[in-house]
Order: structure tokens, then sequence, then C-alpha cells
């Protein structure tokens, strides 16, 4: 029987990691919000929690498990999203969104409450709130992305009527 040096069985396991790694780097979302993965390392932020917790969901199969019986965090009831593309957006947007969100109005916000989701009887809900909050969206001059999306989501989330378009940010 052959045996591994220790060297091979380090460059296996890093390259057997790496595309969990790559995967765990990309933001706040990217683990998922079910799972032992993500329950057991929940609150802790990093690169090193997130590969922890992807590997976590990813080596037991827990997650697919919770996902089709609604155990373990999850639920059958979500909807599949991808928000790069409102990532994208918000990141080649930055100044006209902020113009538009302290105005009130603007065709960047119009776009924005468009890719959110946002219903035509609640728009003027939405565009009121941004920018009755534009300071807790928009916390510095150099805010990130990241930064901006987490400032939307806890302004829709203390908003009743406007808290169910959480999800889609």
């Amino acid at each position: 029987m052959k045996r591994f040096s220790a060297r091979a069985v380090i460059v296996a396991s890093a390259l057997v990691a790496l595309p969990l790694a790559a995967h765990a780097a990309g933001g706040d979302d990217d683990v998922g919000s079910c799972g032992w993965g993500s329950k057991l390392w929940d609150g802790q932020s990093g690169l090193a929690a997130k590969v922890l917790a992807v590997t976590t969901n990813g080596t037991s199969y827990n997650q697919t498990f919770g996902i089709t019986s609604g155990t373990s965090g999850c639920t059958q009831d979500g909807t599949v999203n991808s928000n790069w593309k409102l990532a994208a957006f918000i990141d080649g947007n930055k100044d006209r969104l902020a113009r538009d969100m302290s105005r009130g109005s603007g065709e960047t916000l119009d776009a924005l409450a468009q890719l959110i989701g946002v219903r035509d009887q609640d728009k003027a809900a939405f565009v009121r709130s941004t920018r009755d909050n534009f300071g807790r969206i928009f916390p510095s001059a150099d805010a990130s992305t990241q930064d901006i999306r987490a400032g939307l989501r806890e302004v829709l989330a203390a908003n009743g009527s406007l808290s169910g378009y959480v999800a889609h940010i």
C-alpha cells in the first residue's frame, strides 16, 4: 500500500478546500441561513468561520436534509434568490443612488426598487423610508456595498409594510 507524504496530504486538502473558500469569501449570505454549519458558527465572522460553516453543511449533507424536511433552521417556503445583481447594481451606482435616496426620487432609486421587487402599492413608502433613513443606509461617504445593503435591510426590517422585501436584499 502506498503511503502519502504530509506535503501531498496538505496540497490535496488545500485543493479540496479552495472551491469552498472561494465560495465562502463572497458575502454574508453565501453559507446559507440553515444547516448545522450555519447554526454552529452563527455570529462568527471571517473567512475561516465561513469555510468551517460551509464545510460542515457540505460534508454532513445536513443542509439538504434540512431543506427537504424543514429542520435544522431550514424552511420549505423560501425563494431562491441571487443577490449578486443587486450588489453589482449598488456597487456601480453608489453616487447616483445616494443622490436619489437623499432627494426621495430618481431613476436609480426606481431601478433599485424594481430589483428588490417593490410592488407599486409599496413604492411610495419605500422611497419615503429610504429618504428618511438615508444616514442609516449610507453611514459614510465611502460606505461599502455590503454596508449599504446591511443598512437597507435594517431600515426595511423596521418598517412593517416593507419588511417582506428584506429577503430580496
